[in-house]
């Protein structure tokens, strides 16, 4: 999955497969998860935050199936 860079202190890119609804992250730490049945728009909304890392701690990190990659 191609992933791009985001503006956030804690998130490095972001990547999104809207047929399968898989969200993946890639942190500063380098740890990379992913989170699956993530709508087009909470994608869009992410990405457009005005602070990414604030979007995922309140609307991503807790409301999604979690599975870590590295």
């Amino acid at each position: 999955m191609e992933r791009k860079r985001v503006s956030a202190s804690n998130i490095r890119s972001v990547g999104f497969d809207s047929r399968s609804r898989v969200l993946e992250i890639e942190f500063s730490n380098g740890s990379i998860v992913q989170y699956s049945g993530v709508s087009d728009e909470v994608h869009r909304r992410f990405v457009n935050a005005p602070s990414p890392g604030s979007y995922y701690q309140d609307n991503i990190e807790e409301n999604f199936t979690a599975k870590r990659l590295r």
